[in-house]
């Protein structure tokens, strides 16, 4: 089965389907951290990002059910975060190597990358990290249980009001979160901005079928966008612990080039993700939505026009 919603079926019975599947998936990627947690933590973050938006895309038609299943998975995915930051801090390491390859050649960010590779050993190696792999999978298979439990409007013109109302409402945060980073430029303004971003581009992906426009292009575009966002946070995590008193990266004498091509690094990305960030959120969110509702109408009410026939067909 597909990460997208069919509009042929019954709206609870598809939203069901696919938050089953991404969490059942995310258990899956939980059993495989106990030996390798670079890519389970990963993976199964990821699975709750994914359940996390589509909750999202539907919480007007269940606001108790959603709100309270997209603040379990935040909490779970919460648990995962700090050994997984351990290895996406070794990953911009690597990555600025790449970038500024001239100014890095030598050992000038080797001493910084191997204390974070013994961080992140003892991150994935030490008691703490089984015990939140416990408590995440014990949640989410609790998680599994309640799905049953999600009641939709399933009537085609509702439920296309449902789903026009959770793009609206990701649009909207994307835009506000664009107004802010591009005034204040906090760091918090373009995690907001990152976050806003890939739950839009999940979004395309569940409404693959009734997106009133080609989706394709735009869905690479965010893609990009959150891709340098993300690049831009760890970049942000790094210089907040470059500059914390207890100096975990090292003394000034061997953060010294890091310092550096960290700023430099910030001030390109930056400049990249509000050029791009303007150019898929610049429009009015509640006119791109109105379109999608127009089309989400008309093709759930044909998918249940043609189900009558059928039925009375037979």
């Amino acid at each position: 089965m597909s990460f997208r919603i069919d509009p042929r079926l019954p709206l609870t019975g598809e939203v069901r389907r696919i938050l089953a599947e991404e969490i059942g998936k995310a258990l899956q990627h939980l059993e495989m951290a106990h030996t390798r947690p670079e890519q389970g933590l990963h993976k199964c973050r990821k699975r709750l990002k994914s359940a996390r938006a589509l909750l999202r895309l539907v919480r007007s038609g269940d606001e108790t059910f959603c709100a309270t299943e997209n603040q379990c998975y935040r909490n779970v995915a919460a648990l995962l975060a700090g050994p997984r930051e351990a290895t996406a801090l070794i990953e911009t390491i690597d990555r600025l190597a790449a970038d500024f390859g001239r100014e890095s050649t030598g050992s000038g960010l080797d001493a910084v990358r191997d204390r974070l590779i013994v961080r992140q050993h003892d991150l994935h190696e030490g008691a703490g990290l089984k015990a939140a792999i416990g408590a995440a999978t014990a949640a989410c298979e609790d998680g599994l249980k309640r799905i049953g439990t999600l009641a939709l409007p399933d009537q085609p013109e509702q439920a296309a009001d449902v789903l026009a109302e959770g793009a609206r409402v990701a649009l909207r945060r994307a835009r506000k979160a664009l107004d802010k980073a591009g005034a204040r430029g906090e760091a918090d303004d373009f995690h907001d901005l990152r976050k806003a971003a890939k739950t839009h581009g999940m979004h395309l992906s569940l409404l693959g079928r009734l997106w009133p426009t080609p989706i394709k292009a735009r869905r690479k575009a965010v893609d990009q966008l959150g891709e340098r966002l993300g690049e831009l946070h760890d970049v942000f995590v790094m210089r907040a612990l470059l500059e914390a008193d207890s100096e975990p990266l090292g003394p000034p004498e061997d953060t010294k080039l890091l310092g550096k091509l960290l700023k430099r690094s910030e001030k390109s990305l930056r400049k990249a993700c509000l050029a791009e960030a303007a150019e898929l959120f610049g429009d009015s969110p509640r006119r791109a939505t109105k379109k999608l509702a127009r089309k989400a109408r008309d093709d759930l009410a044909g998918a249940a026009s043609l189900e009558d026939t059928n039925a009375a067909a037979n």
